[in-house]
């Protein structure tokens, strides 16, 4: 009889085995994780015998019971958050946790993965005088949840490729939407420096030839970042060309963008946005000022910012007033748009790179050109911040208008 009992016992071990070779093995064959969950449920039960079980792993910021044996389909739903500061660290009883829920159980099996909690098996019904068995019902339990944490966490690593893969493509392609060369010639020259914080942003800016003496400068900032903020504006860009073709006065394009602008964000986003228009026979200057930050203008020594204009666009359905600025452009003058990325810098102690330093910069370099004042602020703006980060998309258009007079090539 002891001896049929012993061949009993090697013959379960030796099933037991198998089923764990089964298991690595569909773990190297890379199966499903409810493959794997299946098979860990039918060890428990058939092979050693576990009569209640619930198994929870994390899913998104909530737990998850991803299989059970011998309990109500409703308790598989509760909440075991709560509960984790009570549970520790390692194999423990269930006796000092009062809780509906752990009154079903005996033990609780944590496995972490270095310091964090990556699953909690809730297990019944054995036969707990059996070491062995509790110590099997542990391993099985961290290989299962080390398994599907490593699938996971692989699968975590392609999306983050595919996402890190996309946001490559949709940013050459917003760069692709910008002007590659900006106008150099005897009235005036332009310089841009963009960059988006997410690698594509809600910054944008254009220039545009509108007939025989006349040019248009464009930046805009939606309210947002990343991905959403650049397919809005890159929807915005398309229908600014259409606009332009069909207006001809600041005002009826001004409501015509606030308009695209509604259609396209359903008042989800808004923008700000500064447009001016430039003849370079009668050297007018006219803008608009639509709640972007006022640029600066400096010229006979002077800065001011060019403020008047309107609301943000795409938050009215009809803007409530427009007011045209105008400007004559008499002798040399530096003109500097920024989004406000520039002026949310902070230096490692709180501090912003804000207008008034801004103002003083400009005031402090009209005379250089705008690719050298571009890169003389982006300089001043990296020593500013330290090893602080950028805060948001950056963009920074600048024109130097010349004299009447002086002719450059």
């Amino acid at each position: 009889m002891e001896n049929d009992e012993l061949q009993r016992q090697l013959f379960l071990k030796q099933l037991q085995i198998n089923r764990l070779l089964d298991i690595t093995q569909a773990i190297n064959n890379n199966v499903r994780a409810e493959g794997l969950y299946s098979m860990y449920k039918s060890f428990l039960n058939w092979e050693l015998g576990v009569r209640k079980l619930a198994l929870y792993v994390p899913k998104d910021d909530m737990w998850e019971c991803v299989t059970h044996i011998g309990i109500e389909e409703e308790l598989t739903k509760t909440d075991i958050k709560p509960l984790i500061p009570f549970l520790g660290n390692a194999l423990r009883k269930l006796a000092e946790v009062k809780h509906p829920f752990t009154n079903e159980f005996e033990m609780v099996v944590p496995v972490f993965h270095k310091d964090e909690a990556i699953a909690f098996a809730f297990v019944g019904g054995y036969e707990n005088t059996d070491f062995s068995k509790i110590q099997l019902i542990t391993t099985i339990t961290n290989i299962i949840a080390v398994a599907i944490e490593n699938k996971r966490m692989f699968k975590q690593q392609l999306e983050k490729e595919r996402y890190n893969h996309e946001i490559k493509l949709a940013a050459q392609m917003q760069r692709s939407l910008v002007p590659k060369t900006l106008p150099q010639n005897g009235c005036f020259e332009v310089d841009a420096y963009y960059q988006p914080h997410f690698g594509v942003g809600g910054d944008y800016y254009d220039f545009f030839k509108l007939r025989d003496d006349g040019y248009l400068l464009i930046v805009a900032d939606i309210a947002g970042k990343g991905l959403p903020a650049a397919l809005v504006m890159s929807n915005f860009q398309a229908n600014l060309h259409a606009i332009i073709k069909r207006t001809d006065t600041p005002e009826n394009f001004m409501e015509e963008l606030n308009k695209a602008v509604l259609r396209l964000s359903k008042s989800d986003f808004y923008l700000t946005l500064f447009a001016c228009d430039f003849n370079t026979q009668t050297r007018r200057l006219r803008y608009v000022n639509a709640g972007h930050i006022p640029p600066f203008l400096v010229m006979n020594n002077t800065v001011q910012q060019l403020d008047k204009g309107c609301t943000i666009l795409g938050f009215f359905e009809k803007l409530p007033s427009i007011e045209v600025g105008e400007i004559y452009i008499e002798e040399e003058a530096m003109l500097c748009v920024f989004t406000d990325g520039i002026t949310d810098v902070r230096d490692p102690e709180g501090s912003y790179f804000n207008e008034e330093k801004l103002g003083d910069f400009v005031l402090e370099n009209a005379h250089i050109s705008a690719k050298s004042f571009n890169e003389k602020l982006i300089s001043k703006i990296e020593k500013f911040k330290g090893e602080e980060d950028f805060p948001d998309d950056m963009t920074v258009l600048t024109c130097r208008f010349f004299n009447k007079e002086e002719k450059q090539v």
